[in-house]
């Protein structure tokens, strides 16, 4: 029997700055509640144009999360020189042969998952002089329709990612849609505490409640901020 799903956060209503002030009052208490500090927020910004994306800049928002290169380079240069000090995060799959224009356009990428994008990154940042902010990207409910390094196979290619010069900040996953989260959550945390990993990329629109009890540093909200697709 599947165990129940917990129930959502609240639905944000209202503004940017109404649906990210209450998305940060969940994220804080959900936190405080688990003993961890507040997780960073990334607004999935996804197949949203530039017009959609300008008024949660104006209401504050600094992190902003990408499923594709492409997609990124065409619209956020002019973002990025109208506001300073925004951060791009690369949440999506990335193929090798994107690893260069990767490492120059994104400040974190949340999705290293195999030996050959892992030699890609390395080729990458050593030419560009730069390490953005890497997350191993875990399939925790052993997904086959899903990216992700099996959790057997996470000692080896973190040690490959070690020996080829990058730093690996921490573990990120998503758990299977019809589960409760929780488990996941916790074993995601544990498999970053046995590596000496501090980072945890975890929670969406669903779930950012959940994860931020459970010592998420990043959670990654696109609907509840952007509304639906």
């Amino acid at each position: 029997m599947k165990k129940a799903i917990a129930p959502a956060p609240p639905t944000p209503v209202g503004g940017p700055a109404e649906r990210l002030a209450l998305i940060h009052s969940v994220l804080a208490a959900e936190a405080k509640a688990g003993g961890h500090p507040p997780p960073a927020l990334i607004a999935i910004s996804k197949t949203f144009e530039a017009d959609s994306i300008r008024p949660l800049i104006a209401a504050g928002q600094r992190l902003f999360g990408e499923n594709r290169v492409q997609e990124a380079q065409a619209k956020w240069p002019a973002l990025l020189a109208e506001t300073p000090g925004i951060e791009l995060h690369l949440v999506g799959q990335l193929q090798s042969n994107k690893a260069a224009d990767a490492v120059q356009l994104f400040h974190a990428i949340h999705s290293v998952d195999r030996p050959s994008l892992v030699k890609a990154l390395a080729k990458a940042v050593a030419a560009a002089g730069r390490q953005p902010m890497l997350f191993v990207q875990v399939n925790i409910g052993d997904e086959p329709q899903k990216g992700g390094v099996a959790t057997a196979d996470l000692p080896g290619l973190l040690a490959l990612a070690r020996s080829e010069g990058l730093r690996i900040e921490g573990l990120m996953a998503v758990p299977p849609a019809d589960r409760d989260p929780a488990p996941f959550f916790a074993l995601l945390a544990k498999l970053a505490r046995d590596h000496g990993l501090s980072g945890l990329s975890m929670g969406m629109s669903g779930d950012y409640d959940i994860a931020a009890r459970l010592g998420a540093t990043h959670v990654r909200v696109g609907s509840a901020l952007f509304g639906i697709r």
